[in-house]
């Protein structure tokens, strides 16, 4: 007797948060992945070309190559030519690129708060001193930690009555009242 198995494999398609109002949405889109935050990181360490990034990453060529356009495309690097034939281009930070920098840090931090200490291969540090930093995000104009407790969200100028709505409805949950 002969069993016959089918192995369905399912193609999982990428939502695009091209559309969302959501700052946190649209910045998801800009990024890319996991290995558009690896790039970007090695690239704050000083890497710049498509072979530095492949050695730091053992990233298959062909993704890291997608991961760059995108990362191009979406202005967080400039492509430069650094060298006539073959033809050879770095990727350079650009502002909107550096900007990505307190996220990688936040990113880092909270690893560094949730991952076993002995697993521990790297630490932030300040990089005149190095002595150990330990980040927190502050509001740039008071200084005070942004925490859960003392931050919510605000309709902003492209808000609808619909972004109204939930927000409304979140903040009565969060205090506690019914909305």
């Amino acid at each position: 007797m002969m069993i016959v198995t089918a192995i369905v494999t399912i193609i999982m398609q990428r939502t695009s948060f091209s559309h969302f109002k959501c700052p946190a949405a649209r910045a998801l889109e800009s990024v890319g992945d996991w290995w558009s935050i690896l790039i970007l990181r090695d690239a704050f360490q000083g890497l710049s070309r498509f072979d530095e990034f492949q050695k730091s990453l053992g990233v298959a060529p062909n993704i890291l190559t997608r991961r760059l356009k995108h990362l191009t495309d979406e202005g967080l690097f400039e492509r430069r030519l650094y060298h006539q034939r073959p033809a050879r281009y770095e990727y350079v930070l650009t502002a909107k690129g550096r900007d990505f920098f307190p996220v990688l840090m936040a990113l880092f931090s909270w690893g560094s708060r949730h991952i076993p200490e002995e697993d521990l291969a790297f630490l932030l540090g300040d990089a005149a001193s190095g002595t150990p930093r330990e980040t927190v995000l502050v509001d740039a104009r008071t200084g005070e930690a942004v925490t859960p407790e003392n931050t919510s969200l605000l309709a902003g100028p492209a808000a609808d009555d619909e972004v109204r709505e939930r927000i409304a409805r979140m903040r009565a949950w969060y205090l506690g009242i019914d909305a």
